[in-house]
């Protein structure tokens, strides 16, 4: 064959002309081969111990030369061969460019936009969250490649959504710490891989430590905040994320936040991140602050008297990076004025160094290692669309369906008014700490593609300050087959740095649904953005409105899922991962009341599902189905002796209010299983997810119930699934007392698996005696 060139050959032509691209658009952060001088040195040799390269690296630079590399915009080294590095990019649900270490543009005009992580949270599904970090990570490395991103990505959040009103709620994986626990876990482990050794793929960072849920409510911002925390709080409550990033998902880095706890600014507090983090987890990675929060608890927060002081106490607390110029612009005099001894700043720079060898980035030549081959084919790819779609059809939730008025049918539903502030939004979809997406399909686009649609958005904005658009909207419900109302929130009114004051719909968004509810001549269904809970009592008890969805900030691709799910192409199996609150719960409650458990003698309500049991709108893990489920527990132990460590003795030291130490038994292969049958009673295929839940014997410490277990099972339609669900005892069926001892209680606890019950009695065992 002559004139031109096979398709084979041209194909094969076009990836190695893509892959030659991606490998000569990256050059080494240091150790270049191609220097002579450098290439040799210790530091370099990828063959030696990374502890070892570690200690000749920072045996070579001078004081001057650390403390610039104390934050995140580190300066290069030329004399050693070293690059500037940019430590801050952000990949809370995909590459980000609110950090300077990423931007977008040429080859790379965008990156696959998740759903928002408490939309992802809804889904349940672990291993999801974990193929959503897989993915995020190849984008990540592919835009290092291509020289627009970094290595270190400040992602996830995984704060507790303790009250309603915190505008960064959206961000985090819910209310509840084992969920928030396992996500941490799952999203960690996909973004920094499954490397051989200590290798890294991406470096995660679990923020923000600790006890951090306040913006600015009130008069009090971030900056002011002293979060006074109880010790058995932060055992049983905050701390619980954190310390599975650690231990379980092995994360690299930890951010500690703005506000102060118990009086101290975290970023300075030895006991949380040198006794806690480093010493209690086993951090193996790097600590690095809020941004400017260093230079907040000097200047904002006045806990030292000079910069040099906050420097110091930063450093000797196990703070190792500054996102911000202050540790670099006065440590050196910190060093200088005797306060601060240089072998400090080694042990901190240590951490940061190691993360970037084990990132390999002291490896030479980017092309010839792992990942070198991502590039710009593999953004935005159709496998990574259509993940972003599949994960904003999981995490969609059906609050409601009267009628049943779901789903819609092209057939009987020729015309459907598609009206709302949020009914043909873009932007909206991806919530904050988000990136450029690769496209987008608003609700109205999705819908459009089921049915002829007649769009009226009723008010302007989601402020809807006014009813001056409502005649348009009123008049499109009475022309369609069905109305669906897409209405909600935005960054305008929950954000970074902006909480909100209350929990119903903004303006006159409640008299808009009102008014159209009466005008349609068909079903009506409300759909919602938001990331916090709305109270929508008005909507839940209005009969004119047969269906309510919430669909947080379903991503790039949320108004194809939304359609899908309306029109029953997916069935719905999203659960709510935080309570949903009538607007009353507020009354008296300030947002900078910290304590979880409720007091009813001083009118103090308690905060989320475990600890607060007055009036709802919807529960925590509230969500339906359009098929019916049925479950029953096949097998599970009736009784479960708990070995005490022959170390302890059985008697008060050990046992307290009958609740054992967890410290003092034997915990390592302590768990139950439980087999669990999932029935699909109805006519269509569907995602069921399993949340078990632990009612401990009745004591001060414990909840009123908290999560165990969970897990998503598909079961087809008339069909059934047996399940097995393991459950470690000392982790999940522990408690905590008053001082922030965790502790497992002897005696029934009862399993609540939906409508199923199992009791469970846990004995003491010392010496092979059960004494109960």
């Amino acid at each position: 064959m002559s004139g031109g060139i096979s398709k084979p050959t041209f194909t094969l032509f076009i990836f190695l002309f893509l892959f030659a691209s991606v490998q000569s658009a990256r050059s080494p952060f240091a150790c270049d081969p191609k220097d002579g001088a450098t290439k040799k040195l210790p530091f370099c040799q990828i063959n030696l111990p990374i502890g070892d390269r570690v200690k000749d690296l920072i045996g070579r630079l001078t004081l001057q030369e650390k403390v610039k590399l104390l934050g995140n915009n580190a300066a290069a080294v030329p004399r050693l061969g070293i690059e500037g590095y940019e430590w801050w990019s952000e990949a809370l649900h995909g590459v980000s460019n609110v950090g300077p270490g990423t931007k977008f543009g040429g080859k790379f005009p965008g990156a696959t936009s998740f759903p928002q992580v408490i939309t992802t949270a809804a889904s349940f599904n672990a291993s999801l969250w974990e193929e959503i970090g897989r993915v995020v990570s190849d984008e990540a490395r592919a835009m290092y490649n291509g020289e627009m991103g970094g290595l270190t990505y400040w992602s996830p959040n995984v704060n507790i959504l303790r009250d309603p009103r915190w505008g960064r709620g959206q961000e985090t994986p819910g209310e509840d710490p084992v969920v928030a626990a396992v996500y941490a876990e799952r999203y960690v482990r996909g973004l920094q891989g499954n490397e051989e050794g200590d290798r890294l793929k991406v470096a995660a960072c679990c923020k923000h430590y600790t006890a951090y849920d306040l913006d600015n409510w009130s008069g009090v911002d971030r900056f002011h905040f002293n979060a006074k925390v109880s010790k058995q709080d932060i055992e049983d409550t905050f701390d619980v994320p954190f310390r599975s990033c650690v231990k379980e998902g092995k994360v690299a880095s930890i951010m500690c936040s703005y506000n102060q706890v118990n009086g101290i600014p975290t970023c300075a507090d030895p006991e949380l991140l040198r006794k806690t983090i480093r010493g209690g987890w086993g951090l193996n990675g790097y600590i690095v602050s809020d941004c400017d929060s260093v230079g907040v608890f000097y200047e904002s927060q006045h806990y030292t008297k000079t910069p040099e002081e906050a420097a110091a106490d930063a450093i000797k607390a196990g703070l190792d990076l500054d996102c911000g110029p202050f540790l670099a612009q006065h440590t050196e005099n910190a060093v200088h004025t005797g306060i601060l001894k240089e072998a400090a700043i080694d042990a901190n720079l240590a951490n940061t160094v190691a993360v970037q060898m084990r990132l390999g980035m002291f490896d030479g030549e980017p092309s010839a290692q792992p990942y070198g081959h991502l590039g710009p084919r593999d953004v935005c790819s159709p496998s990574h669309q259509e993940l972003a779609l599949e994960a904003a059809r999981q995490g969609i939730v059906l609050l409601k369906n009267h009628g049943p008025a779901l789903p819609l049918s092209p057939r009987r539903h020729h015309t459907i008014a598609v009206i709302g502030p949020n009914s043909d939004v873009t932007v909206t979809m991806i919530g904050n700490y988000a990136g450029v997406a690769c496209g987008y399909t608003s609700p109205l686009q999705g819908i459009t593609k089921y049915a002829k649609t007649i769009h009226q958005k009723g008010c302007g904005d989601v402020a809807c300050t006014d009813d001056k658009l409502f005649a348009g909207a009123v008049n499109a419900a009475r022309q369609a087959d069905a109305t669906v109302l897409v209405m909600g929130l935005d960054q305008s009114i929950e954000a970074e740095f902006r909480d909100r004051t209350g929990l119903l719909l903004p303006g006159f968004q409640q008299e808009l649904i009102s008014e159209v509810s009466k005008a349609s001549k068909g079903p009506v269904v409300l759909v919602l953005m938001s990331g916090g809970p709305v109270d929508v009592t008005s909507a839940n008890n209005d009969p004119r409105i047969g269906g309510i969805v919430w669909a947080g900030y379903p991503g790039q691709a949320g108004g194809a899922a939304i359609a899908d799910v309306l029109f029953g192409a997916h069935n719905p199996d999203g659960k709510l991962p935080m309570t949903w609150y009538p607007q009353e719960y507020l009354n008296n409650l300030p947002m900078t009341t910290m304590e979880m458990r409720s007091n009813i003698a001083k009118g103090y309500p308690g905060r989320t599902y475990r600890f607060y049991k007055g009036p709802l709108v919807y529960p925590f893990g509230h969500g339906l189905s359009y098929t019916k489920f049925v479950t029953t527990i096949f097998e599970a132990p009736e009784t479960l002796a708990i070995p005490i460590d022959g170390r302890h003795t059985f008697n008060t030291t050990s046992i307290s209010n009958k609740a054992i130490r967890v410290t003092h038994a034997k915990c390592s292969k302590l768990s139950i299983q439980v087999h669990i049958d999932v029935k699909n009673v109805g006519s269509k295929d569907g995602s069921h997810t399993l949340l078990v839940f632990s009612k401990p014997p009745v004591g001060l410490w414990a909840p009123h119930k908290q999560l165990v277990a969970f897990q998503k099972v598909h079961v087809p339609a008339r069909s059934q699934q047996r399940v097995a669900i393991n459950i470690h005892v000392c982790k999940y069926l522990s408690v905590v007392d008053k001082a922030g001892v965790r502790r497992i209680p002897i005696g029934e606890h009862s399993l609540h698996i939906g409508d199923a019950k199992h009791s469970l009695s846990l004995q003491a065992s010392v010496l092979g005696v059960i004494k109960s």
